[in-house]
């Protein structure tokens, strides 16, 4: 199979059945079998998902790629056997970041319920013109895209992520800041909107937030 078809879905479903870490394994960049190129789509999803597991506090080593050809047996082994080591030394997934079981399972559902915007994105602004290694690191390393990123979907991940949160417990606004990561004030203004679009409602009796209807 073309390491272009591995979906950002494919990614974070296996991190959602409890995986450590995720290697992708595709030809030689220039070199692909398909003459698609789809190991630069691989190489652009990566980074993606990279983006975006730092984001909900998980470590991007986690996730690796790596290219070479039908022959190179040796190093397959090799590559093998220095990622296991590395995931090893990262410790189980979520617990070695310190994340509670419950926000890392809420927000890799959260990505997940994403991933079609995310696609979306990636294809429309995160496309490289240049196809080479070095331009892919370059642009997505960039404080451009970097800046882009968050405009574009960290807005959209923080609320899936609070979304996903209250679909098991009312919380407030310092609980959710705390359980997640994120800044009160962003939390409040995400709150803020969200109550305004039907989203959410604020239960005065016990002081927090809880679901409203959600878009089908």
């Amino acid at each position: 199979m073309c390491s272009g078809r591995v979906d950002l879905e494919f990614v974070f479903r296996a991190f959602a059945n409890g995986q450590d870490g995720v290697l992708i394994g595709g030809c030689r960049l220039n070199e692909c079998n398909y003459e698609t190129h789809g190991n630069y789509d691989a190489l652009a999803n990566t980074y993606v998902c990279k983006s975006i597991m730092s984001r909900i506090g998980l470590d991007p080593e986690r996730l690796s790629i790596e290219f070479m050809s039908g022959g190179e047996g040796n190093r397959l082994a090799e590559v093998i056997d220095r990622f296991t080591a590395k995931i090893k030394q990262l410790g189980p997934l979520g617990k070695a970041e310190g994340l509670e079981q419950g926000v890392l399972r809420n927000s890799l559902e959260a990505v997940r319920r994403l991933i079609p915007y995310l696609r979306l994105v990636e294809r429309e602004k995160l496309r490289v013109t240049v196809r080479s290694e070095e331009a892919y690191r370059e642009f997505f390393a960039s404080e451009e895209v970097s800046r882009l990123f968050d405009e574009l979907v960290g807005g959209n991940l923080a609320i899936s992520r609070i979304m996903a949160l209250l679909r098991e417990a009312d919380l407030s606004t310092a609980e959710i800041s705390r359980r997640l990561g994120l800044n009160p004030s962003e939390v409040a203004r995400i709150m803020n909107t969200s109550s305004r679009q039907g989203l959410v409602r604020y239960d005065m009796d016990s002081n927090s937030y809880t679901l409203g209807l959600e878009p089908a």
